[in-house]
């Protein structure tokens, strides 16, 4: 039936980044908007933008994730607002069938497709069953109990939802039963749902997906194709449209299985046909359907950017009956490219990173949250300066979006905002984000598409791809222009005598020393005279043109180099400098430390804030380097604690389901030579 009601008020079953997005359109169309949101978050940006905002409950002992997984809460949040319409945004609850089904029941709007295709789609493993009976070629889906030493490699994946959550590849059958607990565990958390799959794991292939834009009379889009194959832990990190060095024919083949999948099952609203296009010495292999996402995908930007579309706005407009143009789909236009930027560390297994956001601004951003009309920049964020970073949930910040005239324009508007962006407080992978933008692999993907595949982020080019923008030396040369800011910085902090410059002492023969440690633990020392308010640098080839509180001018080897400089400030030791050879956060080095204290040799403490999942080993057992003893759950993902060497397990202070604070003692070890672990 096609429905006619018109939507007045929207409730958004979300938070974030999408939250935010999906409220822009709204006040764009003049709709009403009701937010949700868990306890503690009553100041979050989403909440603040809505025009009504609801809180919704926590049961005992569960965490603030658990509040959006609530679909009786959030129907009733519905109603208590007056809202005639839900959207679900991304994740949490967005491909739930019993959800949509709940909206509709409540005599509510669902923004998306209808629970019967939810439910066939939302499904993995029985989207492949439909996807095979329309014709489209699909790649196997076994139950782990079934997989034998033939099928590896396997990948593991979550049978409900995505963003990688629940994704795991098995290369050793041994390792299977383990791995797939673990993905169920992870599934379960975040979507609810335990089912796990296995399927081919494609050494090298390409992620490409179809966007699909179907109306309640019949009519399908395919609004072009992305390449989404930049990926770390089987999660986008790089997503770009249209998918660079890709045969017209395969192009025109991925669009019509996708239509002819919407179609079969009476899509309605935005989807995404996910496929994965294998890749060989001599291009591209035949391309199979892996799933189809009954959503609005988190890389949607870049389809607007191309098309001049606003997806949002269909999405509303689908759902208020409205049909489709006759004209057909627009034509891709230009190139655009999205970045997702995440509190995470690329050289630390991707471990998450918390903290308070001193400063967040992307200066190149030319507009938020909205489809670029003209080449240029789009910051779509969740987060301000000033925001807490925690674990609880995804630690994706923001996704920066860059369209240009063609792949290579936009290209470089993307790297170069990403470059100059301003982002203290938290670790980000913004540096690895650059170095990808900028590499051969990617940047020549229209010439040599077998060069971009999903083992683009992995192995020895991870490491290179993962090193800071600045070098050492100029980590060097930005701590000296610390170390003069902060001289400069002390003019107004005492009192000094008319015409006494800062920094100045009576014994003018010894230099200003100051120590900084970088993020990689190295100190550098910076040492420099003052002579008559004139800095005079202890280092060949620098001389200082101008130095304030804030903004150091240094000619190094005759060159002019110009350094903002931020920091100390309250809540954050750290002092951030920016300049155009790159970021680089510094701690001053206290000359009087005070006394460390004396940590247990064989303590090991949690890496970051979480909870707590899984203790895989007792008091007592035997235990080899690199042996799991416990999992955590932090920012959805799951994270191993592990032996840094062979020992014995002389303590475990904390069991499943219990939240700890980074740095708390999670076991201790005596470490001795045995000969291995427990049987």
């Amino acid at each position: 039936m096609t429905p006619t009601r018109p939507i007045n008020t929207l409730l958004v079953a979300n938070r974030g980044e999408i939250a935010r997005r999906i409220l822009r359109t709204c006040r764009t169309l003049g709709v009403a908007t009701v937010a949700v949101h868990a306890p503690g978050e009553e100041d979050a940006p989403h909440v603040r933008e809505a025009d009504t905002a609801v809180r919704l409950p926590v049961p005992e002992g569960r965490g603030p994730v658990d509040a959006y997984l609530d679909s009786d809460a959030l129907v009733a949040a519905a109603r208590s607002a007056g809202a005639d319409a839900v959207h679900p945004g991304y994740g949490f609850l967005s491909e739930n069938a019993a959800f949509a089904r709940a909206v509709v029941d409540a005599g509510l709007t669902w923004v998306g497709p209808g629970a019967e295709a939810v439910e066939q789609m939302g499904s993995k493993t029985l989207a492949k069953k439909v996807a095979r009976d329309a014709g489209v070629p699909v790649a196997d889906a076994l139950d782990p109990a079934d997989v034998r030493a033939e099928h590896l490699p396997v990948l593991v994946k979550a049978v409900s939802g995505g963003g990688g959550r629940g994704m795991r590849v098995v290369r050793d059958l041994d390792a299977l039963a383990f791995e797939a607990e673990t993905a169920r565990a992870e599934a379960a958390s975040a979507f609810g749902d335990p089912a796990v799959f296995c399927e081919p794991y494609v050494e090298r292939g390409r992620h490409v997906e179809v966007q699909i834009l179907a109306d309640h009379h019949g009519t399908v889009w395919a609004l072009g194709e992305r390449d989404c194959s930049a990926q770390r832990r089987h999660q986008k990190v790089l997503e770009e449209a249209p998918a660079p060095g890709l045969p017209e024919e395969t192009r025109q083949r991925l669009h019509r299985a996708a239509r002819d999948l919407a179609a079969a099952i009476g899509y309605t609203g935005a989807g995404t046909a996910e496929f994965l296009v294998p890749v060989t010495d001599g291009g591209t292999g035949e391309p199979v359907f892996l799933e189809m996402n009954t959503r609005l995908q988190v890389e949607h930007p870049v389809t607007e950017c191309v098309t001049g579309l606003d997806l949002v706005e269909w999405q509303l407009r689908i759902a208020e009956g409205e049909p489709l143009p006759d004209t057909g789909p627009p034509a891709p236009r230009g190139h655009a490219v999205e970045a997702r930027l995440y509190a995470e560390d690329p050289r630390d297994g991707w471990r998450p990173r918390t903290g308070t956001l001193h400063a967040f601004d992307v200066p190149a951003a030319d507009v938020s949250f909205a489809p670029l009309t003209a080449p240029g920049v789009r910051l779509d964020h969740g987060v301000e300066a000033g925001d807490t970073v925690g674990t609880d949930f995804d630690p994706m910040l923001a996704k920066v979006i860059a369209y240009g005239r063609d792949r290579r324009d936009a290209l470089r508007r993307l790297s170069a905002a990403l470059a100059h962006a301003r982002l203290h407080g938290v670790g980000t992978n913004r540096d690895l984000l650059v170095r990808a933008l900028r590499h051969p692999d990617l940047a020549d993907a229209e010439r040599r598409p077998e060069r971009l595949h999903t083992g683009l982020l992995t192995g020895d080019r991870l490491a290179e791809l993962a090193r800071p923008l600045a070098d050492a030396d100029t980590e060097d040369l930005a701590a000296l222009a610390a170390s003069l800011a902060s001289v400069e910085g002390s003019r107004g902090s005492g009192v000094l005598p008319p015409g006494v410059p800062a920094g100045w002492r009576n014994l003018p023969s010894a230099p200003h020393r100051r120590r900084h440690t970088t993020p990689d633990g190295r100190e550098t020392t910076s040492a420099f005279r003052s002579v008559r308010g004139t800095h005079l640098p202890e280092r060949d080839g620098v001389r200082v043109l101008s130095a304030t509180a804030d903004h150091v001018v240094l000619e190094v080897d005759g060159l002019r180099r110009a350094f903002d400089v931020y920091g100390p400030r309250p809540g954050d030791t750290d002092v951030h400098v920016e300049s155009a050879l790159g970021a680089v956060t510094l701690t001053p080095v206290d000359p009087l430390p005070a006394p460390v204290p004396t940590v247990d040799p064989g303590a090991l403490p949690a890496p970051l804030p979480g909870t707590v999942t899984a203790v895989d080993v007792a008091v007592g057992d035997r235990v080899r380097e690199g042996q799991t003893l416990l999992r955590m759950e932090a920012m959805k993902m799951e994270h191993r604690v592990t032996a840094p060497a062979d020992g014995t397990v002389r303590e475990l202070p904390v069991g499943a389901g219990d939240r700890v604070p980074a740095g708390a003692p999670l076991a201790v070890l005596d470490h001795t030579d045995n000969e291995g672990p427990d049987q």
